[in-house]
């Protein structure tokens, strides 16, 4: 918009100047042509007198000042002699001008060119006795003004398009800090920072939008941090009463022999666990959802040997070997919000850990690249089909597989929200010998090993 606005303001002020300052120019410029055209014809008129003179007095006079004329003037004067008169002067070459003057008595101007003048102005004018004065006038000088005339005006108008420019500059960016502010504060917004708001400065126009925008997104704010709150809250609350339960329970279960009131007793207590699970999701993704911190550089297989380190006990008591590939690459730097890419493996491996059969293998491959890394976790387990890899992702959906028994269905969920904050993406193909493949992809950091 700044530039828009810039060209608007040159533009209007070169069509000021074209209107004004140009047709000066042709103004001075016919002035300039009338001026020597009349100068030369008199000169030529004042010899042409001089030349049909009856005395040798007014033929010598013509000599001499004919003479001074060429040494004064880049004029030379050339003389078709008639009478007594015969001056030692250059002949005119035999022209229709010359004839028109001898024969007809009528002076001619010729400038040699139609657009502007040529080389020379040849001026001829008839003398009392058949004869003729024509005066060859250079135009050179009048070349050098005739540049001096539009240059000077050339390097006005420079200079005054210049100045426009950077009048125009400064009052453009006046005008538009309004739309930056707002343009700010939607970036923020975008962001996911609920608490940007814009100054309301500017016009009345913009000052009333920034108002608007800002009271919405008052309301906004105040509206989420409510949902997070309550959800926030609500799962803290329900920890301790399942927790209650669900020891109150495994209390029955070891004072009951019934078989059947056990069953039924476990079975309340599998669905106080998952309960519990769904509780603790929900309260993994209140705070996922919560303010996005500054992303920072971090080593990226540092924290993936981290969390294999700690999942590895739990896979070895099924016999599941976790492999880490792509580590030859180097070691890549990638930009993060602690703890985001923690908890993304944690979810992304208990899902993998879950549904891996015993004594399969989990493949975590690391694939650095110039301006992403890319993140991938394989598994052997059923996988998903192509109908339910995208509802993976949606809040509380469980799959057929073995984590559709046990889940909450807020794992993956967690997963797209954290990895979104950080300006990365996460997608669900068919891993290539079967299963499910996790493939995650992160900005790289500029100071990126790989």
């Amino acid at each position: 918009m700044n530039r828009q606005l810039i060209r608007s303001y040159i533009l209007l002020v070169a069509v000021a100047i074209l209107l004004f300052t140009v047709p000066v120019a042709f103004t001075l410029t016919k002035q300039l042509r009338d001026d020597t055209e009349l100068s030369v014809l008199r000169e030529a008129k004042t010899m042409a007198l001089l030349l049909g003179g009856d005395d040798t007095i007014s033929c010598e006079a013509l000599t001499e000042v004919a003479k001074a004329y060429d040494r004064e003037s880049p004029g030379t004067v050339q003389v078709s002699p008639g009478g007594s008169c015969a001056p030692d002067l250059p002949r005119p070459a035999a022209d229709r001008a010359l004839t028109r003057a001898v024969s007809g008595n009528t002076p001619t101007t010729d400038w040699g060119s139609d657009f502007i003048w040529g080389s020379h102005l040849t001026v001829t004018v008839p003398a009392r006795g058949d004869a003729a004065v024509r005066i060859v006038y250079s135009t050179s000088d009048m070349t050098t003004r005739l540049w001096q005339i539009w240059g000077f005006r050339a390097g006005l108008a420079v200079l005054v398009l210049a100045a426009a420019a950077a009048i125009g500059a400064v009052a453009a960016r006046r005008i538009t800090r309004p739309l930056r502010e707002l343009n700010s504060m939607a970036s923020k917004f975008s962001d996911g920072d609920l608490t940007a708001r814009s100054p309301v400065t500017g016009p009345a126009e913009t000052r009333t939008l920034a108002h608007t925008l800002n009271q919405g997104a008052e309301r906004l704010d105040t509206l989420v941090a409510s949902q997070r709150i309550f959800v926030a809250d609500a799962s803290h609350q329900l920890r301790t009463p399942l927790t209650a339960l669900r020891l109150s329970l495994d209390n029955i279960a070891d004072g009951v022999d019934d078989e059947f009131v056990r069953e039924d007793v476990e079975q309340a207590t599998a669905e106080v666990v998952r309960m519990s699970r769904l509780v603790n999701g929900l309260l993994v993704l209140a705070r996922a959802e919560a303010k996005v911190t500054a992303p920072e550089p971090l080593q990226l297989l540092d924290i993936v040997e981290e969390r294999l380190d700690v999942w590895r006990p739990a896979a070895d008591e099924r016999g599941v070997h976790i492999a880490l590939r792509g580590s030859a690459d180097g070691r890549p730097t990638v930009l993060a919000s602690p703890g985001h890419l923690d908890q993304v493996l944690d979810n992304v491996l208990s899902n993998a850990l879950e549904v891996s059969p015993d004594g399969g293998t989990i493949t975590v491959r690391a694939d650095a690249g110039p301006d992403e890394v890319t993140l991938s976790v394989l598994d052997e387990g059923p996988g998903m089909t192509d109908a339910e890899k995208p509802r993976a992702f949606d809040r509380f959906w469980r799959g057929q597989g073995l984590t559709g028994r046990s889940g909450s269905g807020l794992g993956l969920s967690v997963v797209r929200q954290l990895l979104t904050d950080d300006g990365g993406t996460v997608t669900l193909r068919d891993a290539p010998g079967g299963g499910l493949w996790v493939l995650i992809t992160l900005r790289a950091s500029p100071r990126s090993g790989g």
